[in-house]
């Protein structure tokens, strides 16, 4: 574990689309703020990268690319790219983060009026991160030419990258090519400014990094080889997990797996890139699926569940050793939740990675849980829930009054104060980071869950609003974030 978790730390985690503006303006600066007011010094937020049409932050177009819809546009007024009279009728009743209408005459007032030194601050840019910009560049500009089809049902000379294919788009588009870049010259720029402001308030961004990137993505087009595809590109086997606590089914995910081969004998390059991105963004990185590191639930892709498949060694030590000889400046954490074997604990041991505790597991009443408090370790990140649970309200209001009744048990309280006891005990956990969601701390019910596991429609949708973080809340947290000594 890195220098930055060997002391006790409170964080709150609450993605970006979250914030009542839903983007890296005055909002997200305002959130700090609030932060270093209670005493919390970790920001944790889920992935970064341009969804697909489900909104899912765990499938994105990029292993690296920020999401454009994240762009304050306020700040492109403020710097004199962008007027505020330039809202076309197609703006006209959105929020603008999602009009690329903007970002196009955003990119033109850039062009027309940019300083010498901002011109080269963003060719800088486009150098330092042409070993996935390019691609990435081409893949948008095709994508959007073939009305959004994924790459594989694209002509066959795009889709298998003909290099005169490639070219022409390079000749002939060049200007959308530049605008892609610059989208996402302005995305790292924001971001940068609003870590910069984190940091010098003591506050850590920690991310979150998905295992497996999506099929249709500027990766997996451009890097067939670090996939298991057929020699058409198609997906033979897709990524999931069997039957757990979250679905009968398993979850089919419907990514590609790693050709774990091809990634070693090549130093694992493409994965040390991948980590080269999330080094830049945050000071602590979330390992989502840390067991398919040790191995991975491969599903047949003519499967329609997770149930049929099987576990499939993969190269995590390796890898890992890769990783932190590379970016020892970075804390990983390793989501180690679902089906953990030995192997994949000792995996998470030997690189002396955090691991995961949810308290709203705990209760099972099995005296060896390993998300009881008495189990903590010092190493441990410890949740109320995460993104994927339900608020812990709405977990309570469900649970029988048996399961009530052992709750207040093993937390030693009465049977009124559940939710703000479970968020305490979370708190004054052994482990050095504590991190409880937004709507725990707001006590929001079910209706403002952000996920639930194996279903596509409805999330990711919440945010908050500033009315809703009354004094009395503002000050309960710092109060207990202040008693837990954190």
């Amino acid at each position: 574990m890195k220098a930055t978790l060997n002391q006790r730390h409170a964080g709150v985690l609450l993605h970006i689309t979250s914030l009542p503006s839903r983007d890296l303006g005055q909002d997200a600066y305002r959130f700090i703020d609030f932060l270093h007011e209670v005493g919390a010094s970790v920001w944790q937020v889920l992935p970064l990268g341009i969804t697909h049409e489900d909104g899912s932050p765990y499938q994105s177009l990029s292993a690296h690319a920020g999401n454009p819809a994240l762009i304050c546009f306020k700040s492109l007024v403020a710097q004199g790219w962008l007027t505020t009279d330039v809202y076309c009728e197609t703006c006209q009743g959105m929020d603008t983060f999602r009009c690329t209408c903007l970002l196009l005459k955003a990119f033109a007032g850039f062009q027309e009026r940019a300083t010498a030194a901002e011109q080269y601050d963003f060719s800088r840019f486009c150098a330092t991160n042409q070993f996935w910009l390019d691609d990435f560049a081409l893949f948008r500009v095709l994508r959007k030419k073939f009305d959004h089809q994924s790459w594989n049902e694209w002509p066959e000379n795009f889709k298998n990258r003909h290099l005169a294919a490639l070219n022409d788009v390079r000749f002939f588009l060049k200007t959308p090519l530049e605008a892609v870049k610059f989208e996402q010259y302005i995305f790292f720029k924001q971001w940068t400014a609003l870590k910069t402001y984190a940091n010098e308030r003591g506050i850590l961004l920690f991310g979150d990094m998905p295992i497996f990137v999506s099929y249709d993505s500027a990766d997996v087009w451009a890097n067939r080889k670090v996939f298991k595809l057929t020699p058409e590109g198609e997906m033979s086997v897709v990524a999931g997990v069997p039957p757990d606590y979250f679905s009968e089914t398993g979850q089919r995910w419907g990514n590609p797996h790693y050709n774990w081969t091809h990634l070693q004998a090549t130093g694992f390059n493409w994965w040390l890139q991948r980590m080269q991105t999330q080094a830049a963004l945050f000071d602590v990185v979330r390992i989502d699926h840390f067991r398919g590191l040790e191995a991975a639930w491969e599903i047949p892709a003519d499967e329609p569940t997770a149930i049929k498949g099987e576990w499939v060694k993969a190269a995590g030590e390796p890898l890992l050793t890769a990783i932190c000889a590379e970016f020892s400046e970075v804390a990983l954490v390793a989501e180690d939740l679902g089906i953990i074997t030995p192997e994949v604990d000792a995996l998470r041991t030997k690189f002396n990675l955090s691991g995961m505790k949810i308290m709203q597991f705990a209760f099972s009443g099995d005296a060896d849980n390993p998300y009881l408090p008495e189990n903590h370790e010092l190493s441990s990140v410890v949740y109320t829930g995460t993104h994927d649970n339900d608020t812990t309200l709405g977990w309570v209001e469900k649970l029988t009054p048996e399961e009530r009744a052992y709750v207040c048990k093993i937390l030693e309280i009465d049977d009124t104060n559940i939710a703000p006891a479970l968020m305490q005990c979370a708190l004054a956990s052994i482990a050095n980071l504590a991190i409880l969601p937004m709507q725990d701390i707001l006590d929001l019910d079910s209706s403002h869950r952000m996920n639930i596991p194996g279903t596509t429609v409805g999330n990711w949708q919440w945010r908050f609003q500033w009315k809703q973080l009354s004094a009395e809340k503002v000050s309960r947290l710092a109060k207990w974030i202040k008693e837990s000594n954190r």
